[in-house]
């Protein structure tokens, strides 16, 4: 097949990871044509393309795909994906995110391409908005809805969102789950003990690890202000924060001013090969941010046997499942999760016991190569049509 995948921006990020691997699947298992048209990387969470060589995948970047609504530079986008859409003549469009994804849609559905699907990797409205906003990208999502055949989501939540917002029916969604590369993960305490002495962790801390942008709504200030709490009642405890962002000042001078700088350890921005190596360098992971897709950090945690603990929202009660993969809470609640951090750290088999079974639930669901095929499936659906 000949296939373009859409996206705003390929920054280090799970949307963008999960475009990367699908892309380079279709090219290197099936021998499909796959183009990738990408926004640049622009922002503090860098750019993935340039963590990664890969010869396998082409890759176009148009300047005028950016992130923010700038209507003259959005009609320059529409134009310029519709001309290059028009010369590739793909069999099967591919959008991702917000932008590209009503962008995108709109220039291969006037083009009348055999096959267009959009991936939902989170809805870009949700309840931290105010009620313009959110109606408005609302209206955005039903009418791009209507300009492809089919959409994937990557989480049962995301659809349930959706149609509840009446963006399209029940059955133009799919859900198929964000893949990856499960093995580094399986592996992941190999290198526990020199990670951990590379970051000055003592032999008898418990690590929490959290992994996120530092940025507004991934919940970083509930963590912050659980910590005095956990800290109190047991001193062995230690935070990792991994990612960067725009907070990271902020949260370095709140966290000062509490007096728990020696409890945080701050990592900057890493690339995603790290990510498997700091996770088994981790006891339990917390994932407290407001809204999400399905978190990768979720699976990506319990596929290296560590416990989770996560708020109630989107998709995470998929992975995270209560008393048996971790702890699921209300969101925004800050007791509670104080509580069950100190409950795991105190507790090495129930750790053990509940990383063990979130390992079996994920290990297959979250292979990338898994990813792929039902999403190439699924295109074959289409074409057949």
């Amino acid at each position: 097949m000949r296939i373009v995948h859409i996206i705003t921006r390929m920054i280090v990020g799970g949307a963008q990871e999960n475009t990367r691997y699908n892309c380079l699947d279709l090219v290197r298992n099936f021998g499909d044509d796959v183009t990738l048209v990408t926004g640049p990387s622009l922002g503090a969470e860098g750019s993935l393309l340039d963590k990664h060589q890969d010869p396998d995948l082409k890759v176009i970047e148009l300047p005028e795909l950016i992130r923010s609504i700038r209507p003259v530079i959005d009609y320059q986008a529409h134009r310029k994906l519709k001309k290059l859409l028009s010369e590739l003549s793909p069999d099967v469009v591919h959008t991702h995110s917000a932008k590209a994804g009503i962008l995108g849609r709109s220039a291969a559905w006037q083009l009348g391409l055999p096959c267009v699907v959009h991936t939902v990797h989170g809805a870009p409205f949700h309840p931290y908005q105010s009620w313009p906003s959110r109606k408005f990208y609302q209206l955005c999502e039903r009418w791009a809805a209507k300009r492809c055949h089919r959409m994937i989501c990557v989480a049962d939540a995301m659809t349930d969102l959706l149609v509840q917002a009446h963006v399209a029916d029940r059955s133009k969604f799919v859900t198929i789950y964000s893949g990856m590369d499960v093995k580094p993960f399986l592996a992941a305490d190999q290198g526990r003990q020199q990670v951990r002495q590379r970051l000055g962790i003592e032999p008898d801390d418990i690590i929490v690890g959290k992994i996120a942008r530092l940025f507004h709504l991934k919940g970083h200030e509930y963590l912050l202000a659980a910590a005095g709490d956990v800290v109190r009642r047991n001193p062995h405890i230690r935070f990792l924060l991994v990612g960067d962002g725009i907070l990271r000042e902020s949260l370095e001078r709140s966290i000062e001013a509490q007096g728990l700088g020696k409890h945080f350890l701050f990592t900057g921005l890493v690339s995603p090969a790290e990510i498997p190596e700091l996770i088994g360098a981790m006891d339990m992971l917390v994932h407290v941010s407001l809204r999400e897709g399905l978190a990768r950090a979720l699976p990506q945690a319990l596929l290296a046997g560590k416990p989770v603990i996560s708020y109630d929202i989107d998709g995470a009660r998929e992975v995270v499942l209560d008393g048996q993969t971790g702890f699921l809470l209300p969101p925004e609640s800050i007791g509670p999760l104080a509580e069950s951090i100190l409950r795991l750290a105190s507790d090495s088999p129930l750790r053990e016991s509940l990383g063990s079974q979130g390992r079996r639930l994920c290990q297959e669901r979250f292979c990338h190569e898994t990813m792929t095929s039902q999403i190439r499936n699924l295109y074959l659906e289409v074409l057949s049509r």
